[in-house]
C-alpha cells in the first residue's frame, strides 16, 4: 500500500473518530453565549487550577477549553472557529502534522491546542517563519489568550515583548475604539506595536505562550548553554511546540546548522586572491561541474594553470593550504548566484532561502564558503570562525516532549515526517469545496521565449482587471520579469528578499482588481491574499470573482512539489474561484536535468517558435514524476546523515547536561557534593589504573603527581610503606583531598570558592 493510500485511510479514521468530540464542543457553545467576559475568565481559571492540581487531564477538558477559545475569539476578533478548524486544533493537540489549505486560517486553529496545553504551565512555543509573523500573531491572537488569563510573549531578532493591551508605544490620533476596530480588521497584515511591551527574553519565555522563529529559539538554546550564571538562562524547557509552515522548517531547513562562533585569526587574504584567480579558469577545460549533485572537479589543465599563477606546487607542504581556498572560491563563483542564492545588502552577504525566497538573518555558510562569497562580491571578508556551539534545526525540535506542525502542503512529505520525527500526518477537509482550476504546464524551448509568453499572458489578463500573482524562484528572475512588465507599461508590485520588510503591505493588496504582484516563493508562506484587497471592498471583490479570482503564474517548477503547491494555494481560498499555471522552459534547471531530450527535438521538428508552448497534462505529470524522484533522493540523503547527527546530538546533550548541573549549584552543600564526586572519581581512576597494571611505587609516582595534592615527605613515606594495601592508600588520598578542599574554602571564603569552582568547571567543559 502506498503512503498516499495510507494517508487517505488515516484521514478517514481521524475524522470519524473525532466527530463526536466536535459535537461535544458545539453543544457547549450555547451555554457560553450569555456569560460575561469575567465569567469566561473564571471558567478558564478553573480549568487551569484543575490541570495544575492534577485533578483532570487535558483530554478531559478539551471540549470546554476549545469552546472557551471559540467564544472568546468571536468576541475579541469577530472570528468564530469553523468545525474544520476545531478538527485541525484536535490534530495539533494530538501531536500530528496537519495539512490545512490556504485561507483555512491555520493561525486561528492553532489557538485551540496552544491554549489547552498552556494550562499545564510549562510553556507553549508557536514557531513562525519570520519576525513579522511572530509579532503579528502575538498581537492578533494575543487578544484571545489575554482574555482567558494567559500571558503571551514574543521573541524576535531585535527585541522581546509581552502582549499588553494597556501598553502604548506612542500617542495615536484616533480614539481607542477606532484603533481596536482597525486592529481587528487589519491584524493579519499590520502589526500594532502599541500592544507589544518590551521585556527581557526570560520574561517572554516565562509567558504561557511564546511566539518566535526557529532561528531565535535555537540560538537562545545555544546561548543558554554558554552562560556562566544560572540566572542568565532564558529558556525554561521544551514542552510543546506548534510549528507553522512545518515542512519548510522541519524538512527544508532541517539540516541547517545554527552556529555560534568566534573569530579565528587566520588571514582573509587568500580568499581575496582566489576570487581573482578562479574567473580565469574555464568550465569543461579547467574544471567540471555536476549541477545535479552540486560538485566541482578540477582538471589537470586547471591545476597547471593555477600553479603557474601561484608559482608553486599546490599539493606540497607549503601549498596544501591553498586547496581548501580554491574549492570554496570555485563553489562561490560557479554554483552560487547573486540574487538567487544570496543578496548583497549594506556591504554584507545575506543568504536567501531557496524554498521561501526570504533572507535568513544571522546565517552564514560554513567551511569558508561565506568568506569566498564576500571576496567574490568585493565586500569586507570576515575572518574565518571557530565554532563554539552548534545545533541543527532538526535536532533542536527533536528535544521537545510534544511536537506538532501545520502547513498547506504536508501530504507530499508525510513519509519523511513519519520516518524522521515519528509524526503522523492528517489532511483536514476544507470549510468550503475547492473550485480552483490548476491548468496544465506550458513548456517553451527557451527562457527568453518563456519570458515573452509570461508578459503576453499577464498583459491579456491585466487588461481585463484580473489580479495576478507571479511566483519566481530567485530574486534575479523576479526583477527581470518586473522590468519586462514595466517596459510594457504594466504596473506591478515587487516582493523579494530585498523588500521583505514590506511583505505584509504588498500581499494585503495583491487581491485587488488589476493588481499584479511579482514575488519570490516568500509569497507562499504565512499570508493569505484576500480578493478585493484589505480592508475588504465588497463591490470590488464581486468584480474580481466575476473575472475568475486570482490568477497564479509560476515562472518555474521547483524541485520540491510542496513549494509549487504552496504557490498554487494562494488562489482559491475559502471556496473562491481561481486559476494556477506554471510556465517552464527546456532551459530551466529542473527540466535540463530531468526532462527527456526528445521534447526539444520534437518542438524543433514541428516548427515551434521560442514563445509557442506545448501544453498537455502528460507533461505536467512527467515534471511531477521528476520532482518525486528528487524528493526521494533528498529523503534518503537526510536519513543517512541523521545517524551521524544523532551521535553529535548525544554528545551535545551529555555536555550540556553537565553544564546545567554545575549551574544549579547554589549552596555550599551542593558544592561539597559536586567536588567530592569529582575527587572521588579521580582517586578511583588512579587506583584502578595503578593496581590493575600492578605498578610499583616508583612507577606510580608520576600518576600520583597528576592528582596535584602536593604531599609532604612524611605523607609520601606513609604512602610508600602502605603501597601494597589498596584500601589504606584510598583512605590516605581521600583524607588528603578533603583537607586540601577545606583549606581552599577557608582561604577564599565558601561563597567565592563556590563561584571559582563553577567557573573553572564550566571552562573545562566548554574547552571540550
Amino acid at each position: 500500500m502506498s503512503i498516499f493510500s495510507n494517508l487517505l485511510d488515516t484521514n478517514k479514521k481521524f475524522v470519524q473518530k473525532n466527530t463526536a468530540l466536535i459535537k461535544n464542543i458545539n453543544d457547549l457553545e450555547p451555554t457560553l453565549l450569555d456569560l460575561s467576559t469575567e465569567e469566561l475568565l473564571a471558567r478558564s481559571t478553573n480549568l487551569k487550577t484543575l490541570i495544575r492540581a492534577n485533578q483532570a487531564k487535558l483530554d478531559d477538558i478539551l471540549p470546554e477549553a476549545f469552546a472557551l477559545v471559540r467564544e472568546t475569539s468571536r468576541r475579541t476578533l469577530g472570528q468564530r472557529h469553523f468545525d474544520v478548524q476545531l478538527l485541525g486544533g484536535i490534530a495539533l493537540h494530538q501531536h500530528k502534522i496537519t495539512e490545512m489549505k490556504t485561507g483555512e486560517s491555520k493561525t486561528l486553529a492553532a489557538t485551540l491546542p496552544a491554549y489547552l496545553n498552556a494550562l499545564v504551565g510549562k510553556g507553549v512555543h508557536i514557531i513562525t517563519v519570520n519576525d513579522y509573523l511572530a509579532r503579528r500573531d502575538a498581537v492578533w491572537m494575543g487578544q484571545i489568550y489575554y482574555s482567558l488569563g494567559l500571558s503571551v510573549g514574543c521573541i524576535t531578532q531585535s527585541a522581546s515583548y509581552l502582549y499588553d493591551p494597556s501598553y502604548t508605544q506612542e500617542k495615536v490620533n484616533i480614539d481607542q475604539q477606532q484603533l481596536d476596530e482597525q486592529r481587528d480588521l487589519l491584524a493579519s497584515f499590520k502589526v500594532f506595536e502599541e500592544y507589544l511591551r518590551p521585556c527581557t527574553k526570560k520574561e517572554a519565555y516565562d509567558a504561557d505562550i511564546t511566539y518566535g522563529t526557529s532561528s531565535e529559539f535555537g540560538f537562545d538554546y545555544l546561548r543558554d548553554n554558554l552562560v556562566t550564571r544560572a540566572e542568565d538562562v532564558v529558556q525554561r524547557g521544551h514542552y510543546f511546540a506548534i510549528i507553522d509552515e512545518v515542512d519548510s522548517i522541519l524538512i527544508d531547513e532541517a539540516r541547517t546548522p545554527l552556529i555560534i562562533s568566534q573569530p579565528d585569526e587566520e588571514s582573509s587574504v587568500l580568499y581575496k586572491q582566489f576570487a581573482l584567480i578562479v574567473p580565469k579558469l574555464k568550465e569543461n577545460d579547467d574544471f567540471l561541474v555536476d549541477y545535479k549533485n552540486k560538485t566541482i572537479s578540477l582538471l589537470e589543465p586547471g591545476l597547471n594553470k593555477l600553479e603557474a599563477i601561484l608559482g608553486k606546487n599546490i599539493f606540497d607542504l607549503e601549498g596544501i593550504n591553498y586547496v581548501h581556498h580554491l574549492e570554496e572560491a570555485l563553489k562561490a563563483y560557479v554554483l552560487f548566484q547573486k540574487d538567487k542564492d544570496y543578496i548583497v545588502k549594506d556591504g554584507k552577504i545575506l543568504i536567501v532561502d531557496e524554498f521561501t525566497g526570504r533572507v535568513l538573518p544571522d546565517r552564514r555558510y560554513s567551511g569558508g564558503l561565506h568568506q569566498a562569497l564576500e571576496a567574490k562580491e568585493g565586500v569586507y571578508v570576515n575572518p574565518e570562525s571557530r565554532t563554539i556551539a552548534t545545533i541543527t534545526i532538526q535536532n533542536y525540535f527533536r528535544m521537545y516532549k510534544y511536537l506538532a506542525g501545520m502547513t498547506g502542503t504536508a501530504a507530499t512529505s508525510a513519509e519523511e515526517f513519519l520516518k524522521v520525527y515519528s509524526l503522523e500526518t492528517v489532511v483536514i477537509p476544507t470549510n468550503k469545496p475547492m473550485i480552483r482550476k490548476d491548468l496544465p504546464d506550458r513548456i517553451y524551448q527557451t527562457l527568453n521565449g518563456k519570458y515573452k509568453a509570461i508578459v503576453r499572458e499577464i498583459k491579456q489578463r491585466h487588461e481585463k482587471g484580473q489580479p495576478i500573482l507571479l511566483g519566481t524562484r530567485s530574486v534575479e528572475i523576479n526583477e527581470i520579469i518586473a522590468q519586462m512588465l514595466k517596459h510594457e507599461g504594466i504596473p506591478c508590485n515587487v516582493l523579494n528578499a530585498k523588500q521583505h520588510e514590506q511583505e505584509g503591505q504588498i500581499i494585503a493588496q495583491a487581491g485587488r482588481k488589476g493588481a499584479v504582484t511579482v514575488a519570490t516563493n516568500m509569497a507562499g508562506r504565512g499570508v493569505d491574499i484576500i480578493l478585493g484587497g484589505n480592508p475588504l471592498d465588497v463591490e470590488e471583490r464581486d468584480e474580481v470573482l466575476k473575472l475568475g479570482g486570482l490568477f497564479v503564474l509560476g515562472t518555474e517548477r521547483h524541485e520540491a512539489r510542496r513549494i509549487d503547491n504552496q504557490l498554487r494555494g494562494r488562489a482559491g481560498r475559502q471556496g473562491d474561484p481561481g486559476e494556477t499555471q506554471f510556465f517552464v522552459s527546456l532551459e530551466d534547471e529542473l527540466i535540463k536535468i530531468f526532462a527527456p531530450k526528445t521534447i526539444g527535438v520534437l518542438m524543433k521538428r514541428f516548427g515551434f517558435s521560442e514563445d509557442e508552448p506545448i501544453e498537455h497534462p502528460m507533461i505536467t505529470r512527467a515534471i511531477e514524476s521528476a520532482q518525486t524522484k528528487i524528493e526521494g533522493i533528498n529523503l534518503d540523503l537526510r536519513r543517512h546523515i541523521l545517524e551521524y547527527d544523532d551521535v553529535l546530538n548525544k554528545q551535545r546533550g551529555a555536555i550540556y547536561s553537565k553544564r546545567n548541573n554545575i549551574l544549579k549549584i547554589s549552596s555550599v552543600g551542593d558544592l561539597d557534593q559536586y567536588v567530592r564526586g569529582i575527587y572521588q572519581d579521580r582517586i578511583n581512576n588512579f587506583l584502578d589504573f595503578v593496581y590493575t597494571n600492578r605498578l610499583d611505587f616508583e612507577k606510580a609516582q608520576t600518576y600520583l603527581a597528576d592528582l596535584t595534592l602536593h604531599f609532604s615527605e612524611d605523607e609520601t613515606a606513609e604512602i610508600q610503606r602502605n603501597f601494597n594495601k589498596k584500601e589504606r592508600i584510598q583512605n590516605i588520598l581521600e583524607q588528603k583531598m578533603e583537607t586540601v578542599y577545606r583549606e581552599k574554602k577557608v582561604k577564599f571564603g565558601e561563597i567565592q570558592f563556590m563561584e571559582i569552582i563553577k567557573q573553572i568547571s564550566l571552562q573545562a567543559i566548554d574547552f571540550l
